[in-house]
């Protein structure tokens, strides 16, 4: 006779082990112990097997029931019960394992290493910062159970402290840790896709840049009042003569200079394009870069952090330095620098556009061009150097005088 849930409470242990069948090849064992554990017998392939379904009362008749169809399913199918069991369990031992938290730290450490293609320092910092605030809210979960609304959340989080820019970029680098996933066949589909459009657009901002010919004389006679930190000042002497990314300078190292080819080679893995980078340099920069070195060479960062030198200098320095010359967010900043020459070497009329864009780093995703236009305007990028310090030194003589700013202090 089948089971009842009054004959199995009522079903009391004994001296050997108490097999109560339920059909189907189904039984309780009572132990002597105690305890009552569901169990299923069948043949697969014409061996005897036995599948454990559970325990009672976690595992009630019904549900045992329910369970033993779905092996008798199986069975009907040509599977096994138990191996399908066994593979059950890997899948979600691995589903647990594959958390948001840890595929993250697999995409970071392989952008990292991604070749030519792979994150700066500087990008692969702030990447993963931005990062850290998604998995603050969903790092825990295994990655096929987060759901679009689970990742809103977490930007929202971020969007709600007004850190619209910092929202938009963390959904993107969200999505890319999903399409890894997918890639790596963790997971079916990308839950960011439907999330376009979803937070608040930005407002575009530029970098504050001085691009008038007499207002760059002004800044440049500032910087030269300039009363902080001797390094820093000579930072902001050298920043518009080379007007490389403020992180290529506070990341140069002594390594890459050679001063008798008048020559600064950045190494590929501290550019943004991942391409490194040569800079002509005009007597003046040398001039200055042996300056610095007479204080901070001759190896390791040519700017080195106040508190050690194993470190380069805070990304804030040289803005914190304008900002104490009075020049506002919105008037100048570091990257200005970038802009002021672009601006002024493109008026000048004298210099090819390309050999502009190749002084300031820029991609071209034309190979073949690229590797043409490094080549072509090397020799126009050596003579366009020593005339922008020549012109910086004419902006700097060539104006009124003018008083500082403001009020400098130590």
């Amino acid at each position: 006779m089948a089971l009842t849930d009054v004959g199995i409470r009522n079903a009391k242990p004994g001296a050997k082990a108490i097999k109560l069948a339920d059909g189907g090849g189904m039984f309780l064992l009572v132990t002597p112990a105690g305890g009552k554990l569901w169990r299923l017998k069948y043949r697969i392939d014409g061996r005897e097997k036995l599948l454990a379904i559970g325990a009672y009362p976690e595992i009630g008749l019904g549900e045992a029931r329910r369970r033993r169809e779905e092996a008798r399913e199986l069975i009907a199918l040509g599977k096994d019960p138990s191996r399908e069991k066994q593979r059950e369990k890997l899948r979600a031992r691995i589903q647990a394992a594959d958390t948001f938290k840890a595929i993250c730290d697999e995409y970071c450490q392989k952008r990292r290493r991604d070749g030519t293609k792979g994150w700066a320092p500087a990008t692969a910092t702030r990447s993963e910062y931005l990062l850290s605030l998604v998995c603050g809210s969903i790092g825990k979960l295994p990655i096929g159970e987060i759901e679009p609304a689970d990742v809103l959340t977490a930007i929202r989080r971020i969007e709600g402290k007004g850190k619209l820019e910092s929202a938009r970029r963390s959904l993107q680098l969200a999505g890319a840790v999903f399409r890894y996933a997918v890639a790596t066949a963790r997971l079916g589909s990308d839950p960011t896709r439907d999330l376009r459009g979803a937070l608040t657009a930005p407002t575009v901002t530029h970098y504050g840049a001085i691009t008038d010919a007499r207002k760059v004389g002004q800044l440049l006679r500032a910087i030269d009042d300039y009363e902080g930190s001797g390094i820093t000042k000579l930072a902001l002497q050298i920043a518009p003569h080379v007007f490389v990314r403020p992180g290529e300078l506070r990341h140069a190292e002594w390594s890459e200079f050679d001063f008798d080819a008048a020559l600064w080679v950045i190494p590929a893995g501290k550019m943004k394009m991942r391409k490194a980078h040569h800079v002509p340099l005009s007597t003046q920069t040398v001039e200055l870069f042996r300056e610095v070195q007479s204080v901070t060479g001759p190896a390791g960062y040519v700017f080195p952090s106040i508190r050690s030198r194993s470190r380069p200098m805070s990304e804030n320095t040289i803005n914190g330095a304008l900002r104490r010359l009075g020049y506002s967010t919105d008037e100048m900043t570091a990257h200005g620098f970038r802009a002021m020459a672009s601006t002024l070497l493109n008026e000048s009329g004298k210099w090819h556009p390309d050999a502009i864009e190749r002084a300031l780093a820029h991609g071209d995703t034309d190979k073949v061009r690229a590797a043409y236009h490094r080549g072509a305007h090397w020799q126009e990028r050596v003579e366009m150097a020593q005339w922008w310090s020549d012109h910086l030194d004419q902006l700097r003589k060539g104006a009124d005088v003018v008083p500082l700013r403001s009020q400098q202090t130590r």
